[in-house]
């Protein structure tokens, strides 16, 4: 599950990061906690070179009443017991709630770094999970909707991360799904309209753990109201020790819109990417 998530990166650094123009910067809201309900960046398959906001929540359009569905599980109904050695099909493309928009309204979900804690505890024990080497901002695997409230006319544009069967990383926190992060040459393939649906299916799995990394954070971003440069810092070690910044650091440096930014480095040993995580653990 992937509730909670950051986006700290300046619509300049998005826009020539995924190569879009903003439609309205004025939506943009710098966030170290974006919550369900709240409007985020995404880029969808059909303006392919805009950057737009969407609810984070997905309503399908048949729906009779708003949804909330902050999640897409990419097995469907298979892999119940979320074993993260499964190579079965993706059972997203049969289920009733995604399977028009995993065929045509896919998007990315514009993010910095995101929380996640073990599977009882949730964000009672929650960690701070990034890309290692500073490569910021990222884009989970998303889809979108429409949806119109009858009663009112309101248009909602929402959408949904899609997870999957959990990294090594994951495991080591103790949950037991992890969100589809897109390798970068993945991306523009994503929103193709052409896409045969194996080869979307093909893109949804786990990240690779040692190109991530994690550090415990404070409880406080279980309320959706708090947001700020506290809910980055760390309260605990690293799993992994690397020559990098904080996500922390870095925005404490940057400020809030500010136009300066530079390195911290630590000194610490950088892993090479064939550098083992702890021992793995469950919740």
């Amino acid at each position: 599950m992937c509730g909670r998530y950051v986006t700290i990166s300046k619509i300049q650094s998005i826009e020539k990061r995924f190569h879009v123009q903003c439609s309205d910067p004025s939506l943009y809201q710098i966030s170290t906690n974006v919550s369900p309900g709240q409007l985020a960046p995404i880029i969808t398959d059909d303006k392919p070179s805009e950057l737009q906001f969407f609810q984070f929540g997905f309503t399908p359009s048949w729906a009779k009443k708003q949804f909330y569905v902050i999640n897409a599980r990419s097995e469907g109904d298979f892999n119940k017991d979320n074993d993260p050695q499964y190579h079965g099909a993706m059972g997203i493309i049969h289920k009733p709630m995604f399977r028009k928009s995993i065929r045509s309204q896919r998007c990315l979900v514009v993010a910095d770094a995101f929380y996640e804690g073990p599977k009882k505890e949730k964000l009672s024990k929650p960690h701070l999970v990034y890309l290692q080497n500073g490569k910021r901002p990222f884009a989970f695997a998303g889809i979108w909707d429409k949806w119109v409230n009858e009663v009112t006319g309101e248009v909602i544009h929402s959408f949904a991360i899609i997870t999957t069967q959990a990294n090594a990383l994951m495991q080591w926190i103790g949950h037991h799904r992890s969100p589809v992060v897109l390798p970068r040459t993945y991306e523009q393939a994503w929103l193709s309209g052409d896409l045969p649906l194996s080869e979307v299916s093909s893109m949804l799995k786990p990240f690779p753990a040692r190109k991530m990394n994690a550090y415990p954070v404070s409880t406080e971003v279980k309320n959706p109201k708090h947001d700020g440069l506290e809910l980055l810092k760390p309260v605990g070690q690293r799993i992994y020790k690397e020559y990098d910044y904080f996500l922390y650091e870095d925005y404490k440096l940057e400020g809030m819109g500010s136009t300066t930014a530079r390195q911290r480095k630590l000194s610490e040993s950088q892993p090479d990417d064939d550098h083992a995580l702890p021992e793995s653990r469950t919740s």
